[in-house]
């Protein structure tokens, strides 16, 4: 897959960011932009470039019809939000809607094999993003093609997220500046980004692969947490680190992106950690689908519906498979009970809290991570089973192995790194001339660790982000 080769990226990226800075005028910036984010799609993805392509033209007319003159723009709106969910529908869900069909006694389907085009679920939800905007206010409506093929394609942001909403980015098509500090603090947090993905990421990749890759059989207590650990550090340090890397290019070329991530394993609440996890999609379902519903303006039992009807499109967004919907639910479940006081977890010390959370993002992450619900149910199983602590002589010897000295340091510095320790020594320095010599501090810090990653891809193969697959 090309978005996953690092030569690739690196040529690509040199070039067209040496092009940008050439090239005079935003107008000149904006086709380069453009160009390069459809060569970008296109060379990875040759086929799925028209389905792309058919999206933007088809929710550019949606827009255009958004006029406030249009006295039938609320059934284009609904025209349009539902084809844009049978594009999604037929190339990520068909298959799975088969699947499901031929679990009813006496029906049988054939399950379509339909590639899933790498990206899709982000571009689609930027695209109804566009035109639901451009419904609730005319102003948003975009006279030109160009601008919206912009918005959706723009690539830094394009295959993984985080989702941009129009309002968010119309407004720097045509207005934004490029300056010296926002081009050095934009690549200092690509750095940031692409750190965590092959430093910290891709080094508990190969724990949490190794211990869900075993049989039942061969688990222990002690296994099945360090896995279920491991993945958690590594599902945050990739797609926080693919965010941070979007959010840095933006700013090499002027954009300013919202933050993706805000250290959600520090949360006290699962409310509070999806304050912090995954911020774009959150933020997405609740003003285009929660709100709509009725939010909680509907009394306790609709609004509990409601909940639960977002977290079951969010598990299913990320992937068609019951497990994400599982996951889903668990997430908008106990969301639901901390709402409605089932058990008042805001009388508990600070600690219990976020024990409590993580307790329930760790074994909701189970789901996430593992092929079926049944491997995930025997894992978590294993994971609160007592009776596994006393592990066989091949158990321990697994465990030790894995336990390797790179493994330690990494482990320790993702939970360092999974809080905000460097935002709180900032909050702490009073002194100008130390925020200054920590400024070039962190730059330099940002060479050595790219000097680490590019020593990392040169002796190891690349891992593709996590979130690619969606």
């Amino acid at each position: 897959m090309v978005f996953s080769s690092p030569v690739f990226l690196f040529l690509f990226l040199t070039a067209v960011y040496i092009l940008y800075r050439i090239i005079p005028g935003i107008t000149a910036k904006n086709i380069l932009l453009l160009v390069f984010s459809l060569f970008f799609y296109a060379y990875g993805e040759p086929k799925a470039i028209i389905l792309m392509i058919i999206s933007i033209v088809m929710n550019y007319l949606f827009g255009l019809a958004m006029k406030s003159e249009n006295k039938h723009r609320k059934a284009v709106l609904a025209v349009s939000v539902t084809a844009n969910l049978l594009m999604l529908g037929v190339f990520k869900y068909a298959g799975f809607t088969a699947e499901m069909i031929n679990l009813l006694p006496g029906v049988r389907v054939s399950v379509p094999q339909i590639a899933l085009p790498i990206g899709i679920s982000f571009y689609t939800f930027q695209a109804m993003s566009y035109v639901i905007d451009a419904y609730k206010d005319p102003k948003y409506i975009q006279k030109s093609l160009f601008n919206v093929a912009l918005y959706i394609t723009f690539f830094p942001q394009l295959v993984a997220g985080p989702i941009v909403k129009y309002y968010d980015f119309a407004d720097q098509i045509d207005n934004r500046k490029t300056t010296a500090e926002m081009t050095a603090q934009g690549i200092r947090r690509f750095i940031t980004g692409l750190s965590k993905k092959l430093l910290i990421a891709n080094t508990m990749a190969v724990t949490a692969d190794y211990v869900y890759g075993l049989d039942a059989s061969e688990l222990s207590m002690a296994l099945a947490w360090l896995g279920a650990l491991s993945y958690l550090f590594q599902i945050y340090f990739d797609f926080s680190g693919y965010s941070d890397m979007a959010i840095g290019l933006g700013k090499m070329f002027g954009f300013d992106f919202k933050e993706n991530f805000n250290y959600p394993y520090i949360s006290s609440s699962m409310q509070d950690f999806w304050r912090r996890w995954h911020i774009s999609v959150s933020t997405w379902f609740k003003e285009y689908l929660y709100i709509p519903l009725g939010g909680n303006r509907k009394g306790k039992l609709r609004t509990a519906i409601n909940k639960l009807i977002v977290f079951f499109c969010t598990g299913l967004w990320h992937g068609a498979s019951l497990n994400f919907i599982v996951w889903g639910l668990i997430n908008g479940g106990f969301m639901m009970f901390e709402s409605y006081k089932v058990f008042n977890t805001e009388k508990w010390l600070k600690p219990l809290r976020h024990i409590y959370t993580m307790l329930v993002v760790t074994t909701a992450f189970v789901f996430f991570r593992a092929e079926t619900i049944s491997t995930a149910c025997t894992f978590i199983g294993h994971m609160f089973n007592p009776f596994a602590i006393d592990t066989g002589q091949a158990q321990t010897a697994q465990f030790a192995q894995q336990m390797s000295p790179l493994f330690i340091v990494t482990f320790i510095t993702a939970i360092v790194f999974s809080m905000p320790v460097w935002q709180t020594l900032r909050s702490r320095i009073k002194s100008e001339r130390t925020v200054i010599m920590g400024e070039t501090a962190s730059y330099v810090i940002s060479l050595v660790m790219l000097v680490l990653c590019i020593i990392t891809l040169s002796s190891a193969s690349y891992n593709p982000f996590i979130y690619f697959r969606f």
